[in-house]
């Protein structure tokens, strides 16, 4: 066999796998769930009716799903404030702060460690009566600010929002660590020959210089708001009363509660449409204020 045609077999082989298993893992999943998305299957049944649009318009028109995105914005507010926060950390620990390794690893640990253990440690942390809060609100003097924060509905998407801000800010500030430091030294050699303090190089070189990387951060935090289901699941169940509930929340207890993946799938369908909806208007912003 000549060697070219060894080399395209070669090539071939080697692509085909990976192409089979993300087809069969992937493409195929995503096929099944849009069709079924049309139907009224309940998960186990071989038979299931075609509805059309039927389950499209119990999400849009039902309060009860759709609403629940009221109970988000928290988690919206909370990922720009970690944004924030986190770009202010990476600035920070990239010059030449003594240990700041240290700092790094000690605010990159809570992304590591599971997201059920921090669950359950927060549910001590935020407990009414015996919680650490409380109690170190007591001890200070404050005991007026003392708080149901996971039975207070006016509360408890700020709380669970504020451990998730907590979670991953540390992963968000690592991204931006590793972008400043490829960012040229002789940018800020040339600004400061020039006359430009602190503030200015970071308003004018290094701020545009990590739009890309603030683009991708805001679109993984906001994205990662979209679909919060672990914290709410595991501390509050959705209360109480509903407050707490989140779009992902009720398409799980949909599918698995009611048995109605029809619809389930139907919801799942609109979070990954709301999801590249949002990516497009973020672009549309950042490219307007690129303009």
């Amino acid at each position: 066999m000549p060697y070219a045609r060894q080399r395209k077999l070669l090539i071939v082989t080697f692509l085909a796998i990976p192409l089979f298993l993300l087809a069969l893992l992937t493409y195929y999943p995503a096929f099944k769930l849009l069709y079924y998305s049309f139907t009224d299957w309940n998960g186990l049944s071989a038979k299931f009716n075609w509805l059309g649009l039927d389950n499209y318009r119990e999400v849009f028109t039902n309060r009860d799903f759709f609403g629940v995105f009221v109970n988000q914005l928290p988690y919206f507010f909370g990922g720009i404030l970690q944004n924030v926060i986190a770009l202010l950390f990476a600035i920070v620990l990239n010059s030449r702060l003594r240990g700041r390794n240290g700092f790094r690893l000690l605010l990159f640990l809570p992304y590591i460690i599971n997201g059920v253990a921090i669950a359950f440690m927060f549910q001590y942390v935020f407990d009414t009566t015996n919680g650490s809060l409380n109690i170190l609100l007591d001890l200070v003097g404050l005991d007026g600010l003392k708080q149901s924060w996971l039975g207070n509905a006016a509360l408890v998407n700020y709380s669970l929002a504020g451990i998730s801000l907590w979670r991953y800010m540390g992963y968000t500030m690592i991204i931006y660590l590793g972008a400043l430091q490829s960012l040229p030294n002789d940018m800020y050699e040339a600004a400061r020959i020039d006359g430009a303090g602190r503030f200015q190089s970071l308003w004018h070189l290094t701020l545009p210089s990590l739009t890309t990387i603030i683009q991708l951060n805001l679109f993984l935090t906001l994205s990662g708001a979209l679909s919060v289901f672990d914290l709410p699941y595991i501390l509050t169940k959705g209360g109480p009363i509903g407050a707490s509930e989140t779009f992902l929340l009720k398409t799980t207890e949909t599918a698995f509660e009611f048995n109605n993946s029809g619809l389930a799938s139907a919801m799942s369908v609109v979070l990954l449409l709301l999801t590249i909806g949002l990516l497009g208007l973020q672009r549309l912003v950042i490219r307007g204020e690129r303009a």
